[in-house]
C-alpha cells in the first residue's frame, strides 16, 4: 500500500509500450505504476516515475521488485513458470497465475488444453520429426503451419511448409539437443541451426475468411468483462489493422465469440486481461492464440470504449468491479504506426502535417527508435461510416510512417 495515498502498488514485470500505456491508466486510479524494465531507454522507463531495472528471467530481480507491492502482473508472457510460482509460495500475488499463464506460454499447452475442453481448434499434433510432420501432413492437406511452442511472436516463430522436406529447409530441427539459441524470424532460414531442440507443434492451415479478436477480463471474485468482437487485419504476421466493432459480423458468431472468451477465461483461471485471437472459417469460429494481458488488439479501446483495457487489466487485478465495455462510436478503427525509410521530415514535423489534416486523429507513440517495420506507434480514428474511419486511420498511419 502506498502510504502518501492509501492505494494499492501494482507492479508490472516488463517496460514496453503495453506498461507505458497501463501506466498512463493508472494515473486515473491514483497509481503511478511500478515498473520492472530493463533499461531506461524502455518505453515505459521513460515515463513512469516508480521503475526499477532488472532481468524478467531473474528471480533474485523479482524478488526485490515484488517487495512493496500488492499485486504484481505482466505486460509479457516469458517470465518463467518457476519463478512466478517461487513468488506466490513466498506470498507474493500475482495475476495471472504461473498455472493460467503457462497456455499463453506454450502453444503445445495450450492447443492441449482446449482441445480438453472442446473448444474450436484447427488439427494440430506435436513434431518430433520430419516423419512426424509427414504423417501429419499426409492426413491434414499440405501446406501446413509450423509453429514453435514457446517465445513466437508478430510472425515469429512460424513457418508455412509444402512437405516434411521443409523442416530441414527452413533450418529446423526438433530433436533434442543444446545447440544454438534459434533466431525465431519469419524467415529465419539458415539462421536456425539444426540441433537446437527447438519444441514444435504442426497445425492444418484453415481456410479462414478473416481474422477476429475478442477482450475479455476477469478478477479474482469472478466478475466479467467482455468487448465487442473486433476484426484484426495482418500483414507479414503482423496486426497493422483493428477495427471495432467487427464489420458485418452476425450477432449469433458475435455472442459465440464473446462466451467462447469468457469460458475459456473461466475455465482457465484468468486474472486479467485475455485476448482471444479467432479465424472465422466458415461462418464458424477457431482459436488461433491466447494472450493474458493488454494486447494489440485492444489499443482500440483507449479511445473507443468506456473504459479502456488498461484500465480495465488494473481493475481486474485489483479485484476492482469491472468497467463499461461499450464502444463511445459506431466505427472505431485502430492502425499500427511501423517505422518508415529513414530520411525525410522527422516524426515532430509529421505529427504537425497529420494533425492540420486530422484534428481528430489520435496518436499514440511508444517512445521507440524508428526501424523500418519496427511498431513504434498507433492511431485512432472515430466516427460514423466505417469506410471513412478506415481511411482516415490509414492516411494518419502513412503519414507518421512516410510524412506523405
Amino acid at each position: 500500500m502506498d502510504t502518501r495515498t492509501g492505494l494499492p502498488v501494482v507492479g508490472m514485470v516488463g517496460g514496453g509500450q503495453l506498461a507505458r500505456m497501463t501506466h498512463q491508466a493508472a494515473i486515473a486510479l491514483g497509481q503511478s505504476l511500478r515498473v520492472l524494465a530493463r533499461t531506461p531507454e524502455d518505453g515505459a522507463a521513460l515515463v513512469a516515475a516508480d521503475v526499477q531495472y532488472g532481468e524478467h528471467t531473474d528471480l533474485a530481480a523479482l524478488r526485490t521488485f515484488a517487495k512493496g507491492c500488492d499485486v504484481v502482473t505482466f505486460d509479457h508472457e516469458h517470465v518463467p513458470g518457476e519463478h512466478i510460482r517461487a513468488l506466490a509460495a513466498e506470498g507474493v500475488r500475482l495475476h495471472p497465475g504461473a498455472d493460467a499463464l503457462r497456455h499463453a506460454q506454450d502453444k503445445a499447452v495450450m492447443r492441449q488444453r482446449l482441445t480438453e475442453l472442446g473448444a474450436p481448434v484447427p488439427r494440430w499434433r506435436r513434431i518430433g520429426s520430419a516423419d512426424d510432420l509427414a504423417a501429419f501432413g499426409a492426413e491434414v492437406g499440405w501446406p501446413v503451419v509450423v509453429k514453435t511452442a514457446r517465445g513466437g511472436y508478430d510472425g515469429r516463430g512460424v513457418w508455412v511448409l509444402d512437405g516434411p522436406d521443409g523442416l530441414a529447409a527452413a533450418g529446423l530441427d526438433p530433436a533434442p539437443g543444446p545447440g544454438p539459441a534459434a533466431d525465431l524470424g519469419p524467415a529465419a532460414g539458415s539462421e536456425l541451426a539444426a540441433g537446437s531442440g527447438l519444441e514444435l507443434i504442426a497445425e492444418e492451415r484453415v481456410a479462414l475468411t478473416r481474422e477476429l479478436a475478442v477482450q475479455v477480463a476477469r478478477s479474482p471474485f469472478g466478475q466479467i468483462a467482455v468487448y465487442p468482437v473486433v476484426e484484426t487485419v495482418q500483414r507479414d504476421g503482423i496486426c497493422v489493422e483493428v477495427l471495432a466493432p467487427a464489420p458485418h459480423l452476425p450477432e449469433p458468431l458475435a455472442v459465440a465469440a464473446q462466451q467462447l472468451a469468457i469460458d475459456l477465461a473461466t475455465e482457465l483461471g484468468v486474472v486479467g486481461l485475455l485476448a482471444v485471437e479467432l479465424f472465422e472459417v466458415g461462418g464458424a469460429l477457431v482459436v488461433n492464440e491466447l494472450a493474458m494481458r493488454p494486447h494489440n488488439s485492444g489499443h482500440w479501446t483507449i479511445e473507443g470504449a468506456r473504459t479502456s483495457q488498461f484500465e480495465q487489466h488494473l481493475r481486474a487485478v485489483l479485484d476492482y468491479p469491472m468497467g463499461d465495455t461499450t464502444l463511445t462510436a459506431p466505427a472505431v478503427v485502430m492502425t499500427n504506426v511501423l517505422g518508415g525509410p529513414e530520411g525525410g521530415m522527422g516524426i515532430d514535423e509529421r505529427l504537425h502535417h497529420l494533425f492540420a489534416a486530422d484534428p481528430g486523429a489520435k496518436v499514440h507513440l511508444y517512445g521507440k527508435q524508428t526501424r523500418p517495420g519496427r511498431k513504434i506507434g498507433h492511431v485512432t480514428v472515430l466516427g460514423e461510416d466505417l469506410p471513412e474511419v478506415r481511411a482516415r486511420a490509414a492516411r494518419a498511419a502513412q503519414w507518421l510512417r512516410e510524412g506523405r
